[in-house]
């Protein structure tokens, strides 16, 4: 079985920390030496104590499931024989409260937009089909 991992890291910086004024700002570190600048959404911590510029785990997690998505979609349609040109997907993830009044990613939405070449073009069934076994 495969195994994947990631290395999450804070340090406090001499934030005092029990005042709760302490950055949000962190680091997700990746097997593959990939550092990516990460914070909570300012949505949720106005800055400055989030980086607005740093990806948020929400948007991360509809990138993973965006990514996700797409990875098995260009095999599938390579399987097919249809050429993807460009593949763009501006995926949405809602904040929502569950049952115990917890938020949470309550729905991600993926808007794919699929761009073709060669001759060989999906019909309406075949994209149905498609990403539906993409999912």
């Amino acid at each position: 079985m495969a195994t994947h991992t990631a290395t999450v890291l804070w340090e406090r910086n001499g934030a005092a920390f029990t005042d709760n004024r302490y950055s949000r700002g962190h680091r997700w570190i990746f097997d593959g030496g990939v550092e990516v600048p990460a914070s909570s959404a300012p949505s949720v911590v106005p800055a400055p104590l989030s980086v607005a510029e740093a990806v948020d785990p929400e948007e991360a997690f509809a990138a993973a499931l965006s990514s996700c998505h797409m990875l098995f979609f260009l095999a599938f349609a390579m399987k097919k024989g249809f050429v993807v040109e460009r593949y763009r997907d501006e995926a949405v993830a809602e904040m929502g409260k569950n049952a115990s009044g917890r938020t949470m990613v309550a729905r991600v939405t993926l808007r794919p937009r699929i761009e073709w070449a060669g001759q060989k073009r999906p019909t309406a069934e075949d994209l149905d089909a498609l990403h539906h076994a993409s999912h």
